[in-house]
């Protein structure tokens, strides 16, 4: 079977359908829908882009209709803690709605929440459907993670988990205080791994906020450096010294499948980023294309198999 692996969505609906219609896949008893093809969605759904509910409207029932699989994301994982409240504080969610991080924590959530706050019902649908997501796929053929296939840390939450490698409320709590083991894993699965930057470094995110700690290249066998590893600006990554990063963050995936994973914003012409390790993330929540892999059987990626929808008007172009 071909699988097409598709990025981060960010509530942009009409990219999606774009890139979906350009793949083949029509729409047949209330489900987009591939005569011999699966997609796969690496999450992020929601928030950013103008389309929050049309996005869940088209992906929750290719999932349903077996026309899809899904991961969840940091954005769904987010989404959840939002919504449910922290048993410690009555008053309180597990992700802040108060003070100056409770702020943050809503304009990060606004586009979402201007859809659905006023929904109560349907608020909760969506939460949990959320936590139907699976934190990563494990198939014979090929492995989906949002952020980073760490085997330890999995290894260590899988019996924690509901089966299907679900998330419950008891988890989402434990998930949630910061210092937890759980924390941590699931932290780095969604997210990445993170390295503090040496003294007297940092540098903007794409959302103008100044970090002091940077993604790592966990994929990347030689990324044992902060030059080598960070995830930072070419002009920041200068600037980092050629001296070792702590051992575990050092991964170097080197399993007998490959691995998709969204969640980094790349930009630019999409290329693997090793021979079975590819990122389907290119930024279309900030105006970037909405990009997929597509996946019929090879066990060593290539960097023409990325299909994606140019931004705006719909126009996809397949990767040169």
């Amino acid at each position: 079977m071909g699988y097409d692996i598709i990025g981060d969505v960010h509530g942009h609906a009409n990219k999606l359908r774009a890139l979906l219609k350009r793949l083949g896949y029509v729409e047949r008893g209330g489900a987009m829908r591939h005569p011999e093809r699966t997609a796969i969605f690496v999450g992020d759904f929601i928030d950013r882009g103008p389309h929050q509910l049309e996005t869940i409207d088209i992906v929750r029932p290719m999932v349903d209709a077996g026309s899809a699989l899904a991961v969840m994301g940091n954005h769904e994982f987010n989404a959840i803690a939002w919504y449910l409240r922290d048993p410690d504080q009555s008053d309180e969610y597990l992700r802040p709605r108060k003070g100056e991080v409770g702020e943050k924590n809503r304009h990060q959530h606004a586009a979402f929440l201007a859809e659905v706050e006023h929904k109560p019902d349907l608020h909760t649908e969506i939460v949990n459907w959320f936590l139907s997501l699976p934190l990563w796929l494990d198939l014979p053929e090929l492995r989906v993670i949002h952020a980073c296939w760490y085997p330890r840390f999995m290894a260590e939450l899988e019996p924690k988990l509901k089966p299907g490698r679900l998330l419950d409320d008891v988890m989402m709590v434990e998930a949630s205080r910061k210092g937890t083991m759980e924390y941590h894993q699931i932290e780095t699965l969604l997210k990445g791994i993170e390295v503090q930057l040496p003294p007297g470094c940092s540098f903007k995110d794409k959302s103008g906020i100044t970090r002091h700690e940077a993604r790592t290249r966990w994929w990347d066998e030689a990324a044992t450096t902060f030059r080598r590893a960070a995830l930072v600006p070419p002009e920041t990554r200068a600037q980092l010294p050629d001296t070792v990063i702590p051992e575990d963050a050092r991964i170097a995936y080197t399993g007998d499948k490959p691995v998709f994973v969204g969640h980094y914003w790349m930009t630019s012409k999409p290329e693997i980023l090793s021979s079975t390790v590819a990122c389907v993330d290119y930024s279309a929540g900030k105006g970037g294309p909405l990009v997929a892999y597509r996946w019929n059987g090879e066990s060593e990626l290539s960097s023409s198999n990325f299909v994606l929808s140019s931004e705006g008007d719909g126009h996809v172009a397949r990767s040169a």
